[in-house]
């Protein structure tokens, strides 16, 4: 059937059709269609628009449909134009000229409106549920690491003493932010299109509020014409997924590192390593590659939706039926990398010694040596100066600032005593810092519990 097949003389050409055709992407959305159908007729039943009869056959047979679509036994046909035209035609194809009057009050525009913002809100809350797992995951490994010391970095060069289990909840942070930036989305997606129609509303006598709380929105749209051809709430879901594989990516970037042999801080497990075909020794991180590569792929499906809405007048214009592919690439995305990064964090092996002997070597307690001398009041400007002179002698004589003897400590400086030691110590250093977001075990485990008792 041919929505339009009244207007036009001759039938559509294959190719124009094929063109046209959207059922191999919005398909997935077959249960959001219909559940927004059976809203619309009971609104239409409820306001007299149709009869009671004729909305009790289209909401079982729709009832039918989904569960047939979910078991298996109905396939959705290919060679429909739209998931919305193929529901709608087997339903008339079953009930007659009951099903002819679903489509009363309502157009595709606003239609295809509804189910798209359905659909994210499902996806929203997934989103959320998958992203609370893989905090919980990196908090689980952040615990078993509270005293996991290792050097902190800034222009990737080893700057101060902080642990592994600091360092982790830095990306449970980024991940906690990623949430409430969905819950806030949440709320512009959550608005009713339904009764715009096609651009103008309607002359029947509906109640859009009723179709709200059936379909569980918190508002209806307030512009007809911009009901059916805002897609705000579609580009700023597709920013808070790129900011999302952003986090993912920047995590990725640094497992990479990490698993090389110029860091060696972790081993990732044989089961999400692989290996090389003419090298036998590789043991590759391709997930964490894959992630990074992935990411590039969800920024494109956001300009992908900014430059498909940039030029367009209102109100609906077929351009946007481009949205959901990007949509649905993005989740697809997403999903697949936070699903495969959950199990590799749980069972990645943390080489301690390794991240210890890291930290020594870098110099990074010099910070709390010049502290150290600023208790025993120097200006911090002279400590930080005298610091820098024992850092060279080490350099000269090829020590650390715990492997340094105390009588050449007092030829700089005659304030340094025995103490020195505990003062520039690496585990005692990192627990000194013990304000609210510092590196301090205590700190740490404090935001552990927080974090995955608010989960």
């Amino acid at each position: 059937m041919v929505l339009w097949e009244g207007r036009f003389k001759k039938e559509l050409d294959s190719r124009t059709n094929d063109f046209n055709s959207s059922i191999s992407i919005d398909s997935r959305m077959y249960k959001q269609d219909i559940l927004g159908s059976i809203a619309h007729s009971t609104m239409l039943e409820k306001q007299g628009i149709i009869s009671l009869e004729d909305k009790e056959k289209i909401v079982n047979e729709l009832t039918n449909i989904l569960n047939e679509i979910e078991n298996g036994t109905l396939k959705i046909d290919p060679h429909a134009e739209d998931i919305h035209m193929f529901i709608e035609t087997e339903l008339t194809k079953r009930i007659g000229d009951s099903g002819k009057k679903l489509h009363t009050a309502r157009s595709r525009n606003d239609q295809v409106a509804l189910d798209l913002r359905m659909y994210i809100k499902d996806e929203i809350n997934s989103l959320i549920d998958y992203l609370k797992i893989l905090i919980k995951a990196l908090c689980n490994k952040a615990e078993e690491n509270l005293e996991t010391v290792m050097p902190g970095y800034t222009h990737l060069q080893r700057a101060q003493p902080i642990t592994f289990a600091h360092h982790l909840m830095a990306y449970v942070e980024m991940l906690l932010r990623d949430i409430q930036r969905l819950e806030d989305c949440y709320k512009r997606v959550n608005i009713m299109p339904l009764g715009s129609c096609a651009l103008a509303g309607t002359t029947y006598n509906t109640d859009r509020n009723y179709v709200k709380e059936l379909l569980e929105f918190d508002e209806i749209t307030q512009n007809s014409l911009d009901g059916v051809s805002d897609r705000d709430f579609a580009i700023e879901f597709l920013s808070c997924m790129s900011i999302i594989m952003m986090h993912l990516s920047r995590f990725s970037e640094e497992v990479v590192m990490w698993c090389s042999w110029e860091f060696k801080f972790i081993e990732l497990d044989d089961a999400f390593s692989t290996g090389s075909s003419i090298m036998p020794q590789k043991k590759n991180p391709d997930i964490t590659e894959l992630v990074r590569g992935k990411t590039g792929r969800v920024y494109g499906d956001l300009i992908t939706m900014l430059t498909v809405m940039k030029g367009l007048p209102l109100a609906y214009n077929k351009d946007m039926q481009e949205d959901k592919e990007a949509i649905f690439d993005s989740i697809d995305t997403v999903k697949i990398c936070i699903t495969t990064l959950i199990p590799m964090i749980e069972t990645m092996k943390v080489l301690k010694e390794n991240m210890k002997k890291a930290a020594q070597k870098g110099f990074i307690n010099a910070t709390d040596c010049a502290d150290y001398l600023v208790r025993k009041g120097m200006p911090f400007r002279d400590a930080y100066k005298v610091t820098g002179q024992i850092v060279a002698l080490c350099n000269e004589q090829d020590k650390t600032l715990d492997t340094l003897e105390l009588e050449e400590y007092k030829k700089i400086c005659n304030l340094f005593e025995e103490d020195i030691y505990q003062a520039i110590d690496l585990i005692n250093c990192v627990n000194s810092r013990k304000v609210p977001g510092g590196p301090a075990a205590e700190a740490v485990a404090k935001r552990i519990q927080s974090t995955l008792g608010n989960g």
